[in-house]
């Protein structure tokens, strides 16, 4: 554990503390953090243009009382008299505001009995390597990029007893290899452990399409292709599933994506499986009500439904047993599980058609049947015969899942890659996807 985050740990004991006792008879709360310890270093042109380092902690206290709920959060600066004035000045508003609030016939207040802690170590760079191992290697390139490493927190406590505190150290380098035309090559390299042999594959293969982009791309007219959608591109696709598929709240509402699949209308490939699985140690498992998600949970099996994500507020509404899902019934730690077609083989299975290593601008087109429409993106090839004849010019396409995750899924590929969360707007995101490649047959592009 860093020093600031003991720290943390010793002034959110502190706070629990006086909130235990400053706590009305009608009151509930909840307080949660979020901090990190982060660096990051910021590539253009193959050069370091902008060294950082972020130390933050954000408190958010949620007061419920008579069936009314208000939030609040705050920075802690370490300093104890402040930080305990600023949460106490905090009480008090929230005090006021839930008095105001109209009723909330679901509200649900904290409950369970767990309290947990992990700390995983990783095995990062040292901040003063990151740019000698990184840039040796993109000698030469229009590299641009950015690296993001260090510790990052995640803290529960509430008016019951419950506490969890997790902490966990990771990195993502998120870059972009540029033609002279401005054409580009994405790549990320993540996860907790820095593997340079790792980074060198990934990118040798980078450096391969990047020499592919340099010809005259080729235009594609619209219609039905054999298609191979790298994990990446797979990423965002399974990140849709977030937006009203695999919550209850959709199922029970009919906005569900996976409507059909509850009610056994329709069904998905015999190959396609997928979890929720924290045992990787990059998210934590419990909820914004401190409850607690199994390990690992199947959502969909060999095809079929078999989980929803489901909060207590869901469950309360509609009388389902509730699962640890978060507020927004979103997954957290996805993984889809592999198939059997090698890396190595991919093109030969593609044989002619479009391999996608990315995708953007996904939406539902047609959300209660589980269409779905996008935009090929960075480094997306036309394919003959097994081998990458040219780049394509970006196409739209419109796909139902269960077309293209359905009858249509040829293969899913041998070995799962890690595709991380990278944004850091607000701070730096926690955990990611494991996911194979997959190859599927006659996927639908309209323009």
């Amino acid at each position: 554990m860093s020093q600031t985050f003991e720290i943390l740990e010793s002034t959110f004991d502190r706070l629990l503390k006086n909130f235990q006792s400053e706590r009305q008879p009608n009151e509930h709360f909840t307080l949660t953090l979020t901090g990190e310890t982060s660096q990051f270093v910021r590539f253009n042109h193959a050069k370091v243009r902008q060294i950082g380092s972020v130390i933050d902690c954000q408190a958010e206290l949620t007061l419920m009382a008579n069936q009314r709920t208000a939030s609040c959060s705050f920075p802690l600066c370490g300093d104890w008299e402040t930080d305990w004035q600023a949460a106490k000045s905090v009480l008090q508003e929230l005090r006021q505001d839930a008095a105001d609030l109209p009723i909330d016939p679901y509200s649900v207040l904290p409950s369970g009995t767990e309290s947990s802690r992990e700390v995983h170590i990783g095995r990062l760079l040292p901040p003063d390597q990151v740019a000698s191992m990184v840039l040796p290697e993109v000698a030469g390139l229009d590299f641009a990029g950015i690296y993001g490493g260090g510790g990052l927190l995640r803290a529960y406590a509430d008016s019951v007893g419950q506490t969890h505190w997790f902490e966990t150290e990771s990195f993502a380098l998120d870059y972009s290899i540029f033609t002279a035309d401005n054409q580009a090559v994405k790549g990320v390299v993540a996860g907790s452990q820095w593997d340079k042999a790792a980074y060198v594959a990934k990118l040798a293969n980078s450096k391969r399409q990047l020499e592919r982009l340099a010809d005259a791309p080729k235009p594609i007219p619209k219609g039905q292709y054999r298609t191979y959608l790298a994990p990446q591109a797979i990423a965002e696709i399974i990140a849709m599933f977030s937006w009203g598929a695999v919550g209850e709240a959709a199922i029970q509402q009919g906005e569900s994506a996976f409507g059909m699949l509850r009610r056994g209308e329709k069904y998905l490939s015999p190959a396609f499986t997928l979890n929720e699985n924290f045992s990787h140690g990059l998210v934590p498992r419990f909820n914004d009500l401190g409850e607690m998600a199994p390990v690992e949970m199947a959502i969909i099996d060999a095809g079929k439904l078999v989980n929803s994500l489901v909060n207590s507020r869901t469950a309360k509404e509609y009388n389902k047993v509730a699962n640890g899902a978060n507020g927004s019934e979103s997954l957290r730690s996805p993984e889809v599980c592999p198939g059997t077609l090698a890396t190595a083989d991919v093109l030969k299975a593609l044989d002619t058609g479009l391999y996608l290593s990315n995708l953007h601008y996904l939406n539902w087109s047609d959300r209660p049947i589980g269409r779905i429409t996008g935009m090929t993106r960075y480094a997306c090839f036309w394919v003959e015969n097994g081998e990458i004849v040219a780049p394509i010019e970006n196409l739209r396409f419109d796909e139902s899942l269960y077309r293209c995750l359905g009858d249509n899924l040829l293969s899913l590929t041998d070995v799962q890659e890690f595709i991380p969360e990278v944004g850091s707007y607000d701070y730096r995101s926690l955990g990611g996807m494991w996911l194979p490649g997959v190859l599927v047959d006659d996927f639908t592009y309209t323009l």
